[in-house]
């Protein structure tokens, strides 16, 4: 069976070193238009082989997060107040995890914004039940050990020196138990998880960091990051998503589709305004960043959205979208149904979705077909809809 991952994200710190500043610490600034915390967020959740994600942050940055993160901060994210140091803050992340404990963590720095797939990939690689992996690179400078009145005492042998990085992977339950030894230990003077792993008599495994995974602790370094997305050439990304849906027709005296109401002798049950077209149209564009689907945003459980018009659903999506970097190219409904004709509202589906997206007329499509009398489509039993939609990520950096 393949380990479960969790990955610990740790944002609690000040970031004196950075200085004042109005957008709050330095995981929170924004580079290239957004912020250093987001696309950090956005590299480990993108990893498939991440299963939960905790972030811990400090008691008065709930409203950062929110502003820093968008609509993503409430979704598949676990959100822990942390300690005055690092090490608690990790700890505390640790001990959220262990109600239902995975079996290997990553633990990482929220201000490491360009630590890629493959160094995640390498460092999970490297993981076992008894070893623990930590990301790392060669030191090339020559050092030198320092005396009294900026003298030098000694050059030190570089050829077995690496400065560490993260995301660090850890089987779960030795590096849960070696923080709680630390803490009542009373040590408090571990720099990264690595040393805490050391301490406690855990193996752990060096393997290739990354130039590009640069730690911003500085001013100068947010400043250099920020120049260097800008500079970037950006890759266009161009993502397809597909939507499905269907309810039952019932007795009624209308349908919804596409936003459009339209008389008939049924009506489609569901328990918002149970437009197909649109739920499938909801699904398809948050497909296109992997933001779950319609029921994950609105649940039916929730009564607030008991007949509630779609239209709200995909301008939803449409934010979320948005907040991701993405800009959509084009949106295509086909409905399915015996009746009612839909040629006769086509355009004025087509308009309504222009409008719900901010796309060109020209970019939407809706299409319809019968089901030739077969199935429960074809016995007039519900309709279906099917969408697909086209975004584009990564325009700019």
């Amino acid at each position: 069976m393949k380990p479960t991952v969790a990955a610990i994200v740790v944002a609690a710190g000040r970031g004196e070193r950075a200085g004042q500043s109005h957008e709050g610490p330095k995981q929170y600034r924004c580079i290239a238009g957004r912020s250093i915390l987001a696309r950090t967020l956005d590299n480990i959740r993108s990893h498939p082989a991440i299963d939960r994600l905790v972030l811990v942050i400090h008691p008065d940055d709930r409203d950062l997060v929110r502003r820093a993160l968008g609509s993503d901060a409430d979704h598949g994210l676990q959100v822990v107040i942390g300690g005055p140091t690092r090490q608690e803050s990790v700890r505390l992340g640790l001990a959220a995890l262990a109600e239902t404990p995975p079996d290997r963590v990553l633990i990482h720095d929220a201000v490491r914004p360009f630590a890629d797939a493959a160094l995640i990939e390498r460092t999970l690689a490297a993981l076992s039940d008894t070893a623990s992996a930590i990301p790392a690179l060669p030191v090339a400078d020559t050092l030198k050990r320092g005396a009294e009145a900026s003298l030098i005492a000694a050059t030190v042998d570089r050829r077995q020196l690496f400065a560490a990085q993260t995301p660090q992977g850890f089987p779960f339950g030795p590096i849960r138990d070696a923080h709680e030894l630390a803490a009542r230990s009373g040590r408090t003077d571990f720099t990264d998880d690595a040393s805490i792993a050391e301490w406690a008599g855990l193996t752990v495994r060096l393997v290739d960091g990354s130039p590009d995974n640069v730690k911003l602790t500085t001013a100068r370094d947010i400043a250099l990051a920020d120049e260097r997305l800008r500079r970037a050439p950006g890759m266009i990304d161009v993502r397809t998503g597909n939507g499905y849906d269907v309810h039952q027709l019932v007795d009624g005296d209308h349908v919804t589709l596409c936003g459009v109401r339209i008389a008939h002798d049924r009506a489609l049950s569901g328990h918002s305004d149970a437009d197909v077209g649109l739920h499938a149209l909801t699904d398809a564009l948050l497909a296109t960043c992997g933001a779950g689907d319609i029921g994950d945003h609105f649940p039916p459980s929730d009564p607030q959205w008991r007949g509630a018009p779609s239209h709200i659903f995909v301008a939803k999506a449409v934010e979320i979208v948005r907040a991701k970097g993405g800009r959509i190219m084009n949106a295509d409904v086909s409905l399915i149904c015996e009746a009612p004709k839909i040629a006769p509202h086509r355009e004025t589906m087509r308009q309504a979705i222009a409008e719900m997206t901010g796309i060109g007329l020209d970019r939407v499509s809706v299409k319809a077909t019968t089901n030739e009398t077969i199935g429960f489509v074809g016995r007039q039993e519900g309709i279906a809809a099917i969408a697909t939609a086209s975004v584009a990520y990564g325009e700019s950096a």
